[in-house]
């Protein structure tokens, strides 16, 4: 009997940890941007209990953390791995990034489905964001999430595949479907307003229905209409959006996507601050490439999407809109605010292809236009027709548009944090498929390794600031995104010697290295570079959500 009671007390003491994960002697660099120190991460109950020199104390699991830099997990902004992560819930090239939380929605986002949505249902067996959180649940996920809600959801659900004007009952009820989402958790409407459906969305819309979440709390995120001629008038419609909305504004990866106004950021930039000082509070996000992706059909003028891709494709089989078509494309519409790819990346060697679904094209994705028009050999305009034609009107392709210097101005403005613009996908399974833009692999590292590390665009410490504690703030996650006592240990650990990124255009499918661990809600997720399996990730509601 006294050897079980000694036995039992041994493993009492065994069991009475301090902590549950213990990180030591790492350079702690908390998030605000202020200098980093050296100490002592201490984890327990899925937040961060004491941090310091915790000398003595105990855990049950401890990290070695020297040489390291210990930060808060990285907050991707902008992400689009809505659907990706109900393939595959480990989030993969985003975990290995140091990512533990990824925010969704821009434009199209993945509620609310149904009203007059053009095939919406083939995609989602749920109809509002309380069925699409559900599911993400219960499959587990990696990450944290939040979304938006998109603005092109709600006008497709609405209106439908159509241009405006809206009547009055369809604006009401586009408020509505707004309010739903911030009562359901989104964090503010995000608009994609380049091409179609969103290119249709007026000004006057946009306000009504970022009036309603900004009485919740949200914000306004927009890639706005057009960020090559014409980006000064589009950024001036996003601001007055955030004055007449009464809500915060950020606009999505700033920059200037034309070649004929390259050297412009700074007094784009200089727009973007007068607004500030004039209180209406707009920031910016930014990748950290000089190449974008979008869609080879956002090259056909917007009045061919009306009503849907179909409507579009059977527009450039007719022979009569050949002349119309082919002239806009290469020329623009003078007088409106579309956005034409063709003339801002000023030719066809300026696209590469990212994916096509049909296998007879396969065998050009990575390809630039140039080399597919070359090994087609057929005139520019009819490859173009046909690739669309024959691949449901839809091919992924990153587009070569924006300078290396603009992007590292906006980079370095106080009001500029960052985000991918990527999606979560992997280099083996479903989601290896196609020839993604390498920011899908790189993004986070890369800022990291080449523009601390080797070119000093940026301090350590303001660019782990741009990365988390800058994305908490502007979707009101204060708990989240500093290393703090009782916040939620969501964590990055990684070498700031060695930490970079491998994915390029020509083969993007590399993961970065560096990053040694991440941990979400106190659960290790990677270890040493190596993916756990562990799915803790919640969601990351707004605050238009009611207390439970």
């Amino acid at each position: 009997m006294k050897l079980l009671w000694i036995g039992l007390g041994l493993c009492a003491l065994a069991g009475a940890q301090d902590f549950d994960v213990l990180i030591r002697g790492g350079r702690i660099v908390d998030g605000t941007g202020n200098p980093s120190f050296l100490g002592d991460v201490g984890i327990r109950g899925g937040r961060i209990a004491a941090m310091g020199p915790l000398a003595g104390k105990t855990a049950n699991r401890v990290i070695d953390a020297s040489g390291r830099v210990v930060s808060p997990g990285f907050i991707d902004i902008h992400n689009h791995s809505d659907y990706t992560v109900l393939v595959d819930g480990n989030a993969q090239s985003m975990i290995r990034q140091g990512v533990t939380s990824m925010i969704f929605g821009e434009g199209g986002s993945a509620a609310p489905v149904g009203g007059k949505q053009d095939r919406a249902a083939e995609r989602a067996d749920w109809t509002d964001f309380n069925g699409y959180f559900a599911k993400l649940l219960r499959q587990g996920i990696s990450t944290n999430i939040g979304t938006y809600v998109g603005s092109s959801q709600i006008w497709t659900y609405v209106h439908g595949e159509h241009a405006g004007p809206v009547s009055a009952a369809e604006l009401e009820q586009m408020r509505a479907l707004v309010r739903q989402a911030m009562q359901q958790g989104a964090l503010g409407v995000a608009s994609s307003l380049s091409g179609p459906p969103g290119s249709w969305i007026d000004t006057d819309t946009l306000v009504a229905m970022c009036a309603e979440a900004g009485k919740a709390g949200g914000i306004y995120s927009t890639h706005m209409r057009t960020e090559g001629q014409g980006v000064f008038e589009s950024v001036a419609e996003a601001i007055e959006i955030g004055r007449r909305a009464h809500l915060p504004v950020d606009i999505i990866h700033l920059k200037i996507a034309d070649h004929k106004l390259w050297g412009q950021m700074p007094e784009l930039v200089a727009t973007i601050a007068n607004a500030r000082t004039q209180g209406v509070e707009v920031q910016t996000n930014v990748y950290p490439y000089r190449a974008g992706q979008n869609n080879l059909a956002s090259i056909i003028p917007p009045w061919a999407h009306e009503g849907g891709t179909q409507a579009m494709i059977r527009r450039l089989k007719d022979p009569a809109q050949r002349p119309r078509l082919e002239r806009e494309i290469l020329n623009g519409i003078p007088g409106t605010n579309w956005y034409d790819h063709y003339t801002a990346t000023g030719g066809w060697d300026g696209m590469l292809l990212v994916s096509l679904s049909n296998p007879a094209y396969k065998q050009y994705e990575g390809k630039r236009m140039s080399e597919v028009i070359q090994a087609i050999g057929k005139p520019p305009i009819d490859v173009l027709f046909e690739l669309l034609e024959n691949n449901n009107g839809s091919v992924p392709t990153v587009y070569f548009h924006h300078s290396e210097e603009d992007m590292r101005y906006a980079l370095k403005q106080s009001f500029s944090s960052i985000g991918s613009d990527g999606t979560a996908v992997a280099v083996e399974g479903p989601l290896a498929k196609g020839h993604p833009h390498p920011r899908y692999y790189g993004t986070f590292p890369r800022i990291l390794g080449r523009y601390v590390r080797e070119e000093h665009v940026l301090t350590l410490e303001d660019a782990v600031r741009k990365m988390t504690s800058a994305n908490a703030a502007k979707i009101r996650q204060f708990d989240r995104g500093l290393l703090r006592p009782g916040m939620w240990a969501d964590v990055t650990v990684f070498d700031p010697a060695a930490v970079i990124d491998h994915a390029t255009y020509e083969k993007p499918a590399q993961y970065a290295t560096g990053i040694d661990y991440v941990i979400v809600n106190g659960t290790v997720v990677l270890e040493k570079g190596r993916h756990t399996g562990a799915r803790p990730g919640v969601i990351l509601y707004g605050p238009g959500k009611p207390a439970r």
